[in-house]
């Protein structure tokens, strides 16, 4: 579903869903920076890890795209 589709259903929480999804992943950020641990992102289809350091230097840049 698009992010136009969700805001438009009927259901609560199914529209409540992005907004969780994308607090977990900050969530997730923060745990890997605090614990010294790498990330596992899907880009095209492949996984991407990320290391700590590189979350801690990107959290400096809201501008990245994590």
């Amino acid at each position: 579903m698009t992010q136009q589709e969700l805001s438009k259903a009927r259901n609560p929480d199914l529209r409540a869903s992005l907004v969780a999804l994308r607090r977990a992943a900050e969530d997730a950020r923060r745990i890997a920076r605090q614990t010294n641990t790498a990330i596992v992102l899907v880009r095209d289809g492949k996984p991407v890890r990320i290391p700590a350091e590189q979350l801690r230097e990107e959290q400096g840049n809201p501008s990245s795209t994590v």
